[in-house]
């Protein structure tokens, strides 16, 4: 791997600002204000002998700062006539050559070495900046400091929870209650726990827990930089997706929600895995598979998790955890997966809800353009961490990461902006497709101009990923272009409706979650229609799923037949790291 290529300041620049911040100065000015009086009234100005100039030298600390520059102006006298020492090495000159050479005493003029001038820099006392107070921080990555903070009190409270623990030693089941000492979720526990260095041991001394949790408290203060401080790997101030497993593994455990999964664990990985996605498809605006500090403050994922804890039924939080949107994208994947290998190729996916996504799209999807999974583009593969994010785009595309999503694939040159070659290239094959089901296309200038006017450019001729999130249509706009099924239903749509769905936008349910709802509704039919016929037959083909649902006396069953356990496929033989390379 070749070695990073060190930075180099560009003097000009450097030189440029410097001279900026003299000129700006009100001492500058002024003193540039009476030298121009003198040369209107006609009088001479000697720069020869450095006098004027020592004058009202303005002096940069070793920082730059302005401050000091005031600092040392004030010092000085301000009469021109008055005589003063030889200018300071660290004077900005101010255009004349006479602080660089110096009179020897035949009146030979010498220069100062470099060396020498170099010397004095170092010798130089910094100046105290004491305005720069007036200038309060503003950026604080690891969050604001609080004021008021007692480290010491809380630490005794930590203190008081251990002791009632044997040998002042906590486990997993005991880290709820250091939890709430802590003054975090109780869904924290566990990254607290490992931490500490519990995942390690099997268990934490209050000692180990006091000194990271009092270096957590000086170092991170808010939520967010906490939280990632202790999933995130040593070293890291970002979170990838495997930090998240023995977090989200917790909650699975010790969630009421989810204690029938304890029945199926061969599961716990692919809702693991759903949660893990959403995660980053929600929060990681960035797509670069790391989420930060900011980028955790900027989403709602904490507030989801502090509410996980109140919530008894994980359904109710449709953002992140709800099983019931798990059991829906897990079963759209298990249909297309005919061969139960957990992967799908371009054939597989091209039967997603009828061969309704032209064939050019599932091309560009496979061509690694919107996966992370290295293997979809050699292999031709796509996983089922994946095919999350594809179905939540596909079904939801007025959310930014869906616009994202389908402008990535649409954008054939990657050169952020979709030319009329690229919507002509995928507007093609729905023309076809138009003409299979004996219906006569728009023309493509038609439709060019039908997309221009709902876009609205800010370029003309030119639609960029900024001209659709402005645009309240953007599913409108990609569903013409490669979803033939949803193209036909926008078209027989009353087109007020439209334009009173743009008016109540944001009010309502979002697109996935009605999708989620019906779908789930769907499957729960079908379940119930096939218990009828297992009945009959006296042939269940989901024992489990019975199991589980006359045990905790579901009417919608949370567990169905996801796979059927009667399958060859043996899922302990793949790992989480299959779904997050």
């Amino acid at each position: 791997m070749p070695s990073p290529q060190v930075l180099q300041p560009v003097l000009k620049m450097k030189v440029d600002e410097l001279f900026h911040n003299w000129l700006s100065d009100p001492a500058t000015q002024s003193l540039l204000k009476d030298y121009l009086d003198l040369i209107k009234s006609g009088q001479h100005i000697d720069l020869s002998s450095g006098d004027a100039q020592d004058k009202r030298s303005l002096t940069f600390n070793e920082n730059n700062n302005v401050a000091s520059q005031r600092n040392l102006a004030e010092k000085k006298p301000t009469s021109l006539s008055t005589p003063s020492s030889p200018p300071s090495t660290s004077t900005l000159p101010s255009g004349s050559s006479s602080n660089t050479r110096v009179t020897g005493p035949n009146g030979r003029i010498l220069r100062r070495s470099v060396s020498t001038k170099k010397a004095q820099v170092r010798t130089e006392e910094p100046v105290t900046t004491a305005l720069s107070e007036s200038i309060p921080k503003f950026h604080f990555p690891q969050g604001r400091p609080q004021a008021n903070l007692n480290i010491d009190s809380l630490i005794s409270k930590i203190e008081k929870i251990f002791s009632q623990f044997p040998n002042e030693r906590a486990t997993i089941e005991d880290m709820g209650q250091v939890a709430k000492a802590c003054e975090c979720p109780f869904y924290w526990k566990m990254p607290l726990f490992c931490s500490a260095g519990g995942d390690r041991t099997g268990f934490v001394s209050v000692h180990k827990f006091v000194a990271m949790w009092r270096k957590t408290l000086q170092t991170c203060h808010d939520d967010a930089s906490k939280f990632v401080h202790l999933l995130a790997k040593p070293g890291c101030n970002y979170l990838e997706q495997d930090d998240f497993i023995p977090f989200l593994q917790d909650v699975v455990n010790s969630h009421a929600g989810l204690a029938f999964l304890k029945e199926a664990p061969d599961f716990h990985s692919r809702y693991i895995t759903t949660v893990i996605q959403r995660i980053f498809y929600n929060v990681n605006r960035s797509w670069t598979g790391k989420i930060t500090h900011s980028e955790l403050r900027k989403s709602n994922f904490l507030q989801n998790l502090a509410l996980l804890e109140q919530e008894e039924d994980v359904n109710q939080l449709t953002e992140f955890f709800s099983y019931e949107h798990f059991y829906v994208i897990y079963c759209k994947f298990w249909e297309l997966d005919t061969d139960h290998d957990l992967y799908i190729d371009q054939k597989d996916l091209g039967q997603h809800n009828d061969q309704a996504i032209s064939h050019k799209m599932i091309e560009r999807i496979f061509s690694g353009t919107v996966t992370r999974d290295r293997r979809v583009y050699k292999e031709g593969r796509l996983s089922y961490a994946d095919f999350v994010w594809f179905l939540m785009s596909e079904e939801d595309k007025k959310t930014d990461t869906s616009i994202e999503y389908w402008f990535r694939c649409m954008d054939l040159d990657g050169d952020g902006v979709l030319s009329m070659y690229e919507l002509e290239y995928f507007y093609e094959e729905q023309c076809q497709k138009l003409e299979t089901m004996a219906i006569e296309p728009l023309p493509f200038e038609d439709c060019l101009c039908q997309m221009l006017d709902l876009v609205k450019p800010e370029v003309e001729g030119k639609i960029t990923l900024r001209d659709l999130k402005r645009c309240k249509l953007s599913h409108i706009f990609f569903d013409t272009f490669f979803n033939i099924e949803k193209y036909l239903d926008h078209e027989q749509r009353d087109p007020f409706s439209v334009i009173r769905e743009v008016e109540t936008d944001g009010q309502e349910v979002s697109d996935w979650e009605k999708y989620a709802a019906e779908e789930y509704d769907i499957l729960v039919a079908e379940e119930a229609a096939s218990d009828q016929c297992n009945d009959v037959y006296e042939n269940p083909l989901s024992p489990l799923g019975q199991h589980i649902s006359s045990e905790l006396g579901l009417t919608k069953r949370h567990f169905f037949e996801i796979p059927s356990p009667h399958c060859n496929l043996d899922l302990d033989e793949y790992e989480y790291e299959d779904d997050f390379e």
